[in-house]
């Protein structure tokens, strides 16, 4: 009896435990599911971000190439335009060529002469001649007649910048641009700071915007005047106490060719002398021969242009001395440099008559010349010296 009652009392304790145990397995078996689910959703997140960081690196190699493709567009269309306008001037130039072939052109054709219009057509051609004497000052009647001596004042090592002192202003500054692409203006307090030994510490670092192309910058009433790295033919007008750009101008027709053969980097050459500021600069419509063009610095406009019989073959450098282009040649080795080529812009000058002037005792190239009207010498850069050549002046005949 007593085991009958202990077996009916162990049956529902069994029967618990079994569900229990049953209980547990399905738990296990639910974990082990849960736990493959959350693997299998790892996997897919590590497999989402790969993507993600993929499609970002593609969108930033995409992004990079449409930069380089609209700086790309910029350049083209800053040069499409510079082409357009010096389109234009040639035509209008062609235009003025063909009238004036058309009315040299003799015809067979029976035509009456008005001498009244042919009157006229003289005086206005000497009333232009006589507006443009004005306008060049004409008082300015001397010319260039040999040169002196040099004066070696320093050697910085670069081959290749340009150094000199702003003419319009009554300051002694020197103002060094070393290389012939750089942003950063050295300016020294006088010319015995810039002999010194350490120039670097004693100069005043005046960085550019903007950088240069060439040696062919120049300073004058307190800007530099000089062509900007990466275009074709802009002309940057910078207030040096300022630090800032104030004007720009395309100069037509520059900037294909070098100006000079024996300084590549140079495309545009700026100039001052007594009249201001000038552009030297060759040209393959005109064979390569210089073009002179006359810039008003205030405004940054052009005010006139001359093609010279001045070749750019064989040439240096340089420089405008009272309305007349004196272009300097050497050879490509490097040697005695001379000057064998004059224009007088305003014709007052027989330039033919001319002797070919040699530079003194210097063998080797210059890099850049410029003339300074307010001290009537030459500023030069040859070999990497600084040289300053002393002038000879006669009157014009």
């Amino acid at each position: 009896m007593i085991a009958l009652k202990l077996l009916f009392l162990l049956v529902p304790f069994f029967t618990s435990i079994m569900g229990e145990a049953q209980y547990i397995t399905q738990d296990a078996a639910l974990m082990n599911y849960i736990d493959r689910r959350f693997l299998s959703l790892e996997r897919r997140l590590e497999k989402c971000n790969q993507d993600i960081l993929d499609y970002v690196e593609e969108f930033r190699d995409f992004t990079k190439t449409i930069m380089s493709r609209l700086a790309g567009l910029s350049s083209y269309e800053t040069e499409l335009k510079s082409e357009v306008e010096n389109l234009l001037t040639r035509v209008e130039r062609a235009q003025r060529d063909i009238d004036y072939f058309g009315s040299h052109t003799d015809s067979n054709t029976c035509v009456e002469i008005d001498e009244d219009l042919v009157k006229q057509q003289l005086f206005e051609e000497a009333e232009e001649n006589r507006k443009l004497k004005l306008m060049l000052n004409a008082s300015c009647d001397y010319m260039l007649a040999g040169i002196k001596s040099l004066k070696i004042v320093k050697k910085t090592g670069e081959a290749h910048g340009s150094w000199m002192k702003d003419p319009g202003k009554k300051h002694a500054k020197i103002y060094l641009l070393s290389g012939s692409v750089n942003n950063v203006i050295a300016e020294f307090a006088n010319i015995l700071t810039f002999m010194e030994s350490n120039h670097t510490q004693k100069a005043r670092r005046v960085t550019l915007p903007l950088p240069w192309k060439g040696t062919g910058h120049t300073i004058y009433q307190g800007f530099l005047f000089y062509h900007r790295y990466g275009s074709l033919n802009e002309i940057i007008k910078y207030n040096i106490q300022k630090r800032n750009v104030t004007d720009q101008m395309l100069l037509p027709g520059a900037g294909r060719i070098p100006a000079y053969q024996l300084s590549p980097a140079t495309k545009i050459d700026l100039a001052i002398d007594e009249q201001g500021l000038w552009a030297i600069h060759a040209e393959p419509d005109t064979g390569g021969n210089i073009v002179i063009t006359k810039i008003n610095h205030m405004t940054m406009a052009v005010e006139n242009t001359w093609d010279t019989s001045c070749s750019s073959k064989d040439a240096e450098a340089a420089f405008m001395v009272c309305n007349i282009l004196y272009v300097v040649y050497n050879v490509p080795s490097g040697g005695t440099s001379r000057i064998q080529c004059v224009y007088d812009v305003v014709g007052a000058v027989n330039t033919y008559e001319i002797p070919v002037l040699h530079f003194p005792k210097h063998q080797g190239s210059h890099s850049t010349i410029h003339y300074n009207p307010k001290e009537k010498q030459l500023f030069a850069w040859g070999d990497g010296y600084q040289i300053i050549y002393k002038l000879q002046a006669t009157q014009k005949v």
